[in-house]
């Protein structure tokens, strides 16, 4: 029961619709309610301060290892998009998932963040894609995707042809969305064990970043941008501390 409980509070937070719908602490990206001050926000939110094992990272100095094939089933399952007041977020029915090291793990919904959040070799992109997984006793696991501006990606297209652009809001979709057209053709990776990079910043997620980035056009860009309200809507990097970082 706990671990539901938890994951249950988990998958609020990394979709931070609870909290924004004014059913726990206020929290946001700039000023006093700014990432700077989560962990002072709440008693809750502590590990956003405290914790050794944040997200997101500069990922650099990282480890050769031998990082196994992560197993990719998805369907077109995603049939509901969010407008939460923190992102824009597409939730899934159940269907969707990844298998790693031979744990299998549910897709239940992929957000995104401008610019993005986890950095490679101190590089930003405009645009960070962040597919949340879940396995049935409660560990998360989180891919992060780097979008370039480029080609149109079709996913973001068929999903945010029905993007709200008040918070709160969310809208269904009509003809469900795949999300292994987010993922790049190479899913070579780097992993490392961090957190969720919204408050309460819980730890103990696997994260999978992929290394070959995806593209979106400046008018996809721009749409969720828009959205947002012209904010940015990132964590700051947090210590990688003694963690190792895979690639």
């Amino acid at each position: 029961m706990m671990k539901k409980t938890l994951l249950s509070l988990a998958l609020l937070s990394v979709s931070s619709f609870a909290f924004a719908s004014g059913h726990g602490p206020h929290w946001g990206y700039q000023g006093e309610d700014g990432a700077e001050n989560w962990g002072k926000l709440h008693p809750d939110f502590a590990l956003c301060a405290t914790g050794k094992n944040q997200s997101p990272i500069d990922i650099t100095n990282t480890l050769d290892a031998d990082t196994p094939t992560i197993t990719v089933n998805y369907v077109a399952n995603g049939n509901e998009v969010l407008h939460n007041g923190h992102t824009i977020q597409v939730n899934f029915a159940a269907g969707s998932s990844i298998t790693l090291r031979g744990n299998t793990y549910q897709l239940k919904q992929f957000h995104f963040h401008t610019p993005s959040e986890n950095l490679i070799d101190g590089k930003s992109y405009p645009l960070e894609g962040h597919l949340v997984h879940a396995d049935d006793k409660g560990n998360l696991a989180v891919i992060g995707v780097m979008f370039n501006v480029g080609e149109v990606n079709p996913v973001l297209t068929a999903a945010w042809q029905n993007m709200p652009n008040k918070a709160d809001t969310k809208n269904t979709i009509a003809t469900p969305v795949n999300a292994l057209g987010l993922l790049p053709n190479n899913q070579d990776y780097y992993r490392f064990n961090g957190s969720l990079t919204t408050p309460p910043c819980s730890e103990g997620v696997t994260w999978i970043v992929m290394k070959d980035a995806m593209t979106a056009s400046q008018a996809q860009i721009n749409q969720f941008v828009g959205a947002m309200g012209h904010t940015a809507n990132n964590r700051p990097v947090q210590p990688v501390n003694a963690r190792p970082v895979l690639k």
